[in-house]
């Protein structure tokens, strides 16, 4: 069993920052690509940016030069940081990650997604 554990979000003006994280914990091997989506209402979710296990990234062209992903190994924990916030990030940001877990000698790999935090921009 593995948990993730998003937080972080909630309302900010306009060229405000948040900080989200997304800790997982549980039955974990290894973890490897780590990525943030959201959802707006009425809207498809789409990734935001994302992060392999070397640290490479790559980030949607709307949040380019405002948002940087991050993640700490250690305490297997994912950051977005979001600055110059505009309204239209205003959407469900939910955390996805890849991880392999050990059972008798075998490795899985499943996919597993944040429960969603709420991010809102507006004055």
């Amino acid at each position: 069993q593995v948990q993730l554990v998003e937080s972080g979000g909630g309302l900010v003006q306009p060229g405000g920052s948040l900080r989200l994280s997304c800790a997982a914990s549980g039955s974990i091997f290894s973890i490897y690509a780590m990525g943030w989506y959201r959802q707006a209402p009425g809207k498809q979710r789409e990734l935001v940016a994302a992060i392999t296990s070397g640290g490479s990234t790559n980030y949607a062209d709307s949040v380019k030069g405002r948002f940087t992903i991050s993640r700490d190994n250690a305490k297997n924990t994912l950051y977005l940081q979001m600055n110059s916030l505009k309204p239209e990030d205003t959407a469900v940001y939910y955390c996805n990650v890849d991880i392999a877990t050990m059972i008798r000698d075998t490795q899985y790999e499943y996919d597993y997604w944040g429960q969603g935090t709420q991010v809102t921009v507006s004055s």
